[in-house]
């Protein structure tokens, strides 16, 4: 089981953004289980969330942008990837301005920055959605596609053509999330002469210099436009390379852009809110194909997710029968609503129940037409709950479990007499106190029939 990880320390940065050429300062704070990343505007009144969310995304000119109730977060894409690559799960990332800094325009810093803060695990599985099938969205009007295919880890090709003979095509690897430090973070933003002049025409770019993007030359450059780019960049003198650069930089490697394409797939895939275990083959990345591919896989996981149902051998002997159940359970007939509990672990816990015509309820509860209560499910499912914290403590038969707050409860498919029902239960957060913050979830038929969100606290009895 790999465990959620976050850092031990906060840590903050200071830069400019890219295009605003505000600065900002960020700071990186550690998150609880199941947080993901979420994005804290303390500028603003209310300290607004905004969780790193593909449905969040509003336009991908020159970046990714996403914005949630009017609050916005600019270019994130370098900072998400910076979180993936250091195999992170949960991060709550503070910013006093809407666009993240720049810095080099690559995510090297951000990366050492993550690493100064360490990192620890958390007490919670890693949510990890396991590829079957070759998923794929493309993009007719650029030509551009992205494909996810079945494969035992996360690795990522991005093959790239800018179809200028500057550049030509360019492909990159990252054969694991490890090489991500190695290979693929000191990687920078780029841009090409034509567009950057488009951009300065238009007041964007504020923050560039020479130090953050690398400047393609495809085209001669007029002295008119030479010295418009040495008035936005501060440059007494600029210079062409030999090979097709602007001076100033020194490229990391041959395919440095293809491999800063890989990067903002990284960073944009985070969106996903999921991680993903498969091979992402990304032909001609950009944002726009990458946050659309993002919301398709995460609404597939979200359907997958919600129409899942496990399978259990309820032929084998359970891990606790009718008589070890009410040895730890205050309960008895008709109000134990549990026959058997199937697994347990210090995360999760597994119960049925048979429901038969002969239970009490049935009498009044529709006795022409009987369907089982909902309240009652939310009870049977509490009940199996119960267990899981009762076996924190060394005498459970001297507690008692009250509920604090039963949240997001859905009713799916009607519970009628002769259905086996199953409950599930995972814990959201670690027992702590003797209270229980757990996902319920409750299936019969191959079905999800019940979900809620419950809480409970075990009290001595008096």
């Amino acid at each position: 089981m790999v465990k959620q990880k976050t850092i031990k320390t906060e840590i903050s940065l200071t830069g400019v953004g890219l295009h605003t050429g505000k600065e900002v300062k960020m700071t990186f704070k550690p998150a609880p289980v199941n947080n993901g990343f979420t994005f804290v505007r303390v500028d603003l009144e209310g300290q607004p969330i905004v969780e790193a969310d593909a449905n969040y995304v509003v336009n991908t000119q020159r970046g990714t942008n996403l914005e949630k109730l009017g609050v916005k977060i600019q270019t994130p894409e370098h900072v998400l990837a910076a979180l993936i690559g250091c195999d992170l799960d949960n991060v709550i990332i503070e910013l006093n301005a809407s666009e993240l800094p720049i810095m080099d325009g690559s995510s090297k810093y951000f990366v050492q920055a993550l690493e100064k803060a360490e990192i620890e695990e958390q007490n919670a599985k890693r949510k990890v959605y396991v590829v079957k099938e070759v998923i794929s969205f493309t993009d007719e009007a650029s030509g551009s596609e992205i494909l996810v295919m079945p494969s035992d880890h996360y690795c990522v090709t991005a093959m790239v053509d800018f179809g200028t003979k500057i550049l030509g095509t360019q492909n990159a690897n990252m054969k694991s999330i490890a090489d991500f430090k190695t290979e693929i973070s000191e990687s920078r933003t780029f841009s090409f002469l034509h567009e950057l002049e488009s951009l300065l025409e238009n007041g964007l770019i504020k923050g560039g210099d020479l130090n953050n993007a690398i400047v393609y030359v495809d085209k001669e450059i007029s002295e008119s436009t030479m010295e418009s780019l040495k008035i936005a960049f501060g440059k007494d003198e600029l210079t062409v390379k030999p090979n097709g650069i602007l001076d100033n930089l020194t490229l990391h490697y041959p395919n440095e852009a293809a491999r800063h394409k890989l990067l903002d797939v990284v960073g944009d895939l985070a969106l996903i809110g999921t991680r993903i275990q498969g091979k992402v083959i990304a032909n001609k990345p950009g944002h726009f194909v990458n946050t659309q591919f993002a919301k398709k896989m995460a609404k597939i996981i979200k359907i997958e997710q919600r129409n899942y149902v496990p399978v259990y051998d309820l032929n084998q002997e359970p891990l606790m029968d009718i008589h070890k159940i009410m040895a730890v359970l205050p309960h008895r007939p008709p109000f134990l609503l549990i026959d058997r509990i199937i697994e347990m672990s210090e995360t999760h816990v597994v119960g049925m129940k048979n429901v038969t015509m002969n239970e009490n309820f049935f009498v009044g509860h529709f006795p022409e037409a009987p369907v089982m209560p909902g309240v009652l499910i939310v009870e049977a499912m509490a009940q199996t709950g119960g267990i899981l914290v009762l076996s924190t403590v060394p005498d459970p038969e001297n507690y008692l479990t009250y509920f604090m707050k039963i949240d997001n409860v859905k009713f799916k498919h009607k519970v009628l007499p002769g259905d086996t029902l199953i409950f599930k239960c995972d814990l959201i957060t670690p027992i702590r106190r003797g209270i229980c913050h757990m996902q319920a979830n409750a299936y019969a038929n191959g079905k999800l029939v019940a979900e809620a969100e419950l809480m409970a606290q075990i009290a001595k009895k008096q």
